[in-house]
């Protein structure tokens, strides 16, 4: 690492503001658009309209963050900390929902779980009632819920890892039992890992739109969407508002942490293991009942869709709209954009990293601020302000449904999960490795193509990796400012779902499940210890 007083070269602080100016840019616009348009924002703001979708978002993020919160750690807890049988089998299988997007999940929901659904049929069957309908508030919880837990499980799992076991067995000799440990010893040390879990949760929770627009449940989200065309005002204004909640949270759970940030744990050569006893069998259920809601379930949804939708096409009851041939354009699509995002992503964030890790510059100081708090600003803002640059602006008129744009709005939403690996990766090349290459004559493009970028590639790929399913999986700002004639699996699965074609969605969401599904194993399973 260099001393803080080896100065950084301006091109890189040059490529830096430039970066962060970029990223900054979708909330700026936004912000400066609603009090330069003709509108009202402190009336829209204190109205009936605005205070409805608020206040439901608000409802629905803090039961998802809530349940999410309780199930993710208790799954956690049980695969790591108890002796549970099949214990690498649930490892594999937990994180998988990560898999679906949010709306592919709420429509299996509605598929499996509403009356008349695969597992209603099968309920009747056995004499058993169920005639709860998948819609509204608990529709949308049940969906998010089901679907966001990894991201508070996997933080979590990782540091119970690699919580060291001394305080424990210290409590256990001291005659605490297994509750008391875990509520005096275990919670406090994991509550850095649980509350930045669950603020990832929050924030998709507030964010998200195509789980809450198939269950009907009009947030933030929705409204926005909805009111993006026929009332720019209120969509402005509505825009502004989710943008603020969303920076208050992410100020409010950094102020928390505070309060519970400990020295980073070291893996215990010895960890405590909790015997079960009679309760195996019930932990055992919870943990099939966990997979099957938010696997399986979903996953046999989608099968049953298609191969009903085959098997009508070859009886000529009704011709799938899918041809094969039909399947390669948005799978093409998805994975290329997908792949230059993560590109451009890694190579937008590298030269902030770089600032901070190797000069310790301001400058790279404030665009990694930057750059980071740009994670927290919902798609659907993104792309709304994007759009309304396009429209109203004869610089964005040129930009107007281009992929450059669609790439810009991923990296923006994105770029902030590279940040944490760039600096892992960077700090990773010796800087008497670049002394001595420079000694030697190599120029700086020579030295990082031969050097440094080789050393580096580990920790860069595992960022990109992150920024590709992420990506695969958005959908508003693709909705929003996709060129046309730029179908991916996501708009085609939504639209599908949206207009009941429930066998073509099946195909669509299949393909894009198992492209996720592959990203998800690569990058984030066979790396589940790097996520604390």
């Amino acid at each position: 690492m260099r001393s803080p007083n080896i100065r950084s070269p301006a091109l890189l602080k040059l490529v830096a503001v430039v970066v962060t100016v970029g990223f900054a840019f979708p909330a700026g616009y936004l912000v400066w658009r609603n009090f330069t348009f003709s509108s009202d924002p402190l009336g829209v703001l204190f109205s009936q309209r605005t205070r409805g979708p608020l206040f439901r978002t608000l409802r629905l993020a803090v039961l998802v963050s809530a349940s999410t919160a309780v199930l993710g750690t208790a799954l956690a807890w049980l695969t790591t900390r108890c002796d549970i049988p099949l214990k690498r089998l649930w490892l594999v299988l937990l994180p998988l929902p990560l898999v679906f997007p949010t709306f592919i999940g709420a429509a299996a929901l509605i598929r499996t779980l509403n009356p008349g659904g695969l597992l209603t049929d099968w309920l009747n069957n056995v004499g058993l009632n169920w005639d709860v309908e998948m819609r509204g508030l608990f529709g949308a919880w049940l969906a998010l819920t089901l679907f966001t837990y990894p991201y508070v499980y996997l933080p979590v799992a990782a540091r119970l890892r690699r919580l060291p076991g001394s305080a424990e067995e210290t409590a256990r000799l001291l005659g605490n039992g297994p509750l008391t440990i875990i509520g005096r010893v275990v919670l406090p040390q994991t509550a850095t890992a649980i509350s930045a879990g669950t603020l990832l949760v929050f924030l998709y929770a507030i964010s998200d739109f195509g789980a809450v627009q198939l269950m009907r449940y009009d947030t933030l989200s929705r409204a926005i969407y909805t009111t993006r065309l026929n009332n720019q005002p209120v969509s402005l204004t509505l825009s502004v508002i989710l943008l603020m909640l969303a920076a208050v949270v992410v100020l409010v759970e950094r102020s928390a942490t505070r309060r519970f940030e400990v020295a980073a744990p070291v893996r215990s050569r010895r960890p405590v293991v909790y015997r079960l006893g009679r309760a195996k069998p019930a932990a055992v259920a919870f943990l099939a009942a966990a997979v099957a809601l938010s696997f399986v379930g979903p996953l046999a949804s989608l099968g049953d869709w298609a191969v009903d939708g085959i098997k009508l096409d070859a009886s000529g009851g009704r011709d799938l709209l899918v041809g094969w041939d039909d399947v390669w354009s948005p799978t093409w699509n998805t994975a290329f954009g997908s792949v230059v995002a993560a590109v451009v992503a890694v190579a937008a964030v590298l030269p902030a990293a770089y600032l901070v890790v190797r000069y310790r510059s301001r400058i790279g100081t404030v665009a990694n601020a930057v750059i980071v708090s740009s994670f927290a600003l919902p798609g659907i803002l993104i792309g709304l302000a994007l759009l309304f640059w396009t429209l109203k602006t004869d610089v964005g008129s040129h930009l107007r449904n281009t992929l450059v744009l669609l790439v810009f709005a991923y990296v923006v939403r994105f770029g902030g999960q590279t940040m944490r690996t760039s600096q892992v990766a960077v700090s990773a090349v010796s800087s008497r490795l670049t002394d001595a290459a420079r000694t030697l004559g190599a120029g700086w493009l020579r030295r990082f193509r031969s050097l440094e970028l080789p050393l580096m590639a580990p920790g860069l790929l595992a960022g990109g990796g992150l920024v590709m399913l992420s990506v695969m999986k958005e959908l508003p700002i693709t909705l929003l400012i996709a060129p046309f004639g730029f179908p991916t699996l996501t708009t085609k699965a939504f639209n599908s779902i949206e207009e009941a074609f429930v066998a073509e969605a099946g195909v669509w969401s299949g393909v894009l499940v198992v492209l996720s599904g592959v990203l998800t194993w690569l990058f984030v399973v066979r790396r589940a210890d790097h996520f604390d």
